[in-house]
């Protein structure tokens, strides 16, 4: 059996059964099996022979909201972690926003619009850095990730927290800006959406974004080993995609008097926060980026590029 065809036999069950639990009884995923094997199985073969066991390979998954970076990141590990038997951890920077108390100082004392989730700047950075550098210490023994719940837009409490009991071979670090860039200054005057026009006239807001990634977040992502991109063809598609993720969560909520389930105009207003780093995203990461997965409209990967 060719080992491609070799390592299906053994994840499919564990992949397929990961797949049905993420849908609902009107979104059913499509051409699965090609999704595994045609491309998520290879791209795990070139990771497998890139990880070494000397110390962690960390891989950076970016795409804009509602590309599939849970499902596909999930699918990735099962398969490293079934048929490889390398120790795998997936860690979101969804995971790593700062508290709703911390975010609301943060709007008071440098922009209103920081008190919402998303943008650089929104994330307890430094967290990661600690345990970017604890993995590498011999004395590594167990460490927790926060656990960030969108339903009450709050991290929850540290019982709840993800355990790490060792260290791991390999870690997907995904996210919506994983490996973003700044963009120039001269671009930054231009306002984009109707957000910025209104509520950040002076630029303040998107200039401290903008910071953000040309300071911390760009030393953090130049640690990244490899960078995987999700590439959506526009815009408004990922707003179509992250409305049906919304009405997933509102489904999902369990306490529903406290949710911080959005509309359908929250979650638009929402996006537009997000709207300049993911079109500089759309424009600039596919070059940089070592694997291009190209998706279609029905979210499907149709090609995969890789570029180094």
């Amino acid at each position: 059996m060719q080992p491609i065809g070799d390592c299906y036999s053994k994840v499919r069950k564990d992949c397929i059964k990961f797949i049905r639990s993420q849908e609902t009884s009107k979104e059913k995923f499509k051409n699965k099996e090609k999704m595994i094997k045609s491309f998520l199985i290879p791209i795990s073969f070139w990771i497998s022979n890139k990880a070494k066991k000397s110390k962690p390979y960390l891989i950076g998954l970016a795409g804009g909201q509602g590309t599939g970076k849970t499902t596909i990141s999930s699918i990735l590990k099962i398969i490293l972690t079934k048929y490889f038997k390398l120790n795998v951890i997936k860690i979101s920077i969804d995971d790593l926003y700062k508290t709703r108390k911390d975010r609301i100082k943060l709007s008071k004392t440098t922009h209103p619009l920081l008190k919402t989730r998303g943008v650089p700047g929104t994330h307890d950075i430094n967290f990661m850095f600690d345990f970017l550098k604890k993995i590498k210490s011999k004395r590594f023994n167990l460490h927790r990730i926060p656990k960030f719940n969108k339903a009450i837009d709050d991290r929850l409490n540290k019982n709840s927290w993800y355990l790490v009991k060792r260290v791991p071979d390999v870690i997907i670090f995904e996210g919506w800006c994983v490996g973003a860039r700044a963009e120039k200054q001269t671009t930054l005057k231009k306002s984009i959406n109707s957000l910025e026009r209104k509520e950040d006239k002076n630029l303040k807001w998107r200039k401290f974004v903008n910071g953000q990634l040309q300071q911390k977040y760009k030393k953090l992502f130049s640690k990244l080993d490899c960078l995987l991109f999700l590439k959506a063809d526009n815009f408004k598609l990922l707003q179509t995609w992250r409305l049906k993720q919304e009405a997933l969560l509102k489904l999902n909520s369990k306490n529903k008097a406290n949710s911080k389930v959005m509309n359908k105009n929250e979650v638009l207003k929402f996006m537009q926060t997000y709207q300049r780093v993911t079109q500089n995203m759309f424009k600039f990461a596919p070059k940089y980026s070592t694997i291009v997965l190209n998706l279609n409209r029905n979210h499907q990967i149709k090609s995969i590029k890789y570029n180094k």
